[in-house]
C-alpha cells in the first residue's frame, strides 16, 4: 500500500463527512450541532484523503495538559487493511510525544476486536495486575 496516494491534513473533517463515516463503520447517527461542537473543541486532528474523499481520521480531546483522549481512530470500510489506521495513529502518537509531558494520562476505548491494533503503540489492556476495569456510559 502506498500512502503517498492519499493526502494526510491535520484539519477538522466537517460535520457531514464525519456522520457519514461514523455511519459507514456501523457507529451510528448523531445531534449534528454535537458532532460540530465535538470536532471544534478537539485538541488535535488528522485526516486522511484519497482525493476529496474522507477515508480516515483520529482526533485527540482532552484537557490539554494532564489528559488526552486519542478519539474517533476510524477508516473507511472500502480501505481498511491498507495501513491507513497506522498512518492515522503515527500521526496522533507524533502529536502526543511533542505535547503530553511526564505524569499525563493518554486513554482510549478500543473497538471490540481492535484492542491488539492499539496495543502495538503501546496501550494497555484492562484489567491488569494495578488496573481495572475501563469503563464509560453512553447517552
Amino acid at each position: 500500500m502506498n500512502l503517498n496516494a492519499y493526502s494526510i491534513i491535520f484539519e477538522s473533517p466537517s460535520v457531514e463527512e464525519f456522520s457519514l463515516l461514523r455511519t459507514k463503520v456501523g457507529w451510528g447517527e448523531s445531534d449534528v450541532e454535537m458532532a460540530k461542537n465535538s470536532l471544534t473543541n478537539s485538541l488535535f486532528h488528522v485526516v486522511i484523503r484519497d482525493n476529496t474523499k474522507l477515508i480516515g481520521m483520529g482526533r485527540v480531546i482532552g484537557d490539554g495538559a494532564m489528559y488526552f483522549y486519542v478519539q474517533d481512530v476510524v477508516v473507511d470500510p472500502d480501505y481498511q487493511k491498507q495501513g491507513i489506521g497506522k498512518a492515522v495513529m503515527d500521526h496522533i502518537e507524533s502529536y502526543l510525544l511533542e505535547v503530553a509531558k511526564k505524569g499525563s494520562t493518554i486513554g482510549l476505548l478500543a473497538a471490540k476486536g481492535k484492542e491488539e491494533f492499539y496495543s502495538r503503540f503501546g496501550y494497555t489492556l484492562r484489567p491488569n495486575g494495578s488496573l481495572g476495569n475501563g469503563m464509560c456510559k453512553f447517552i
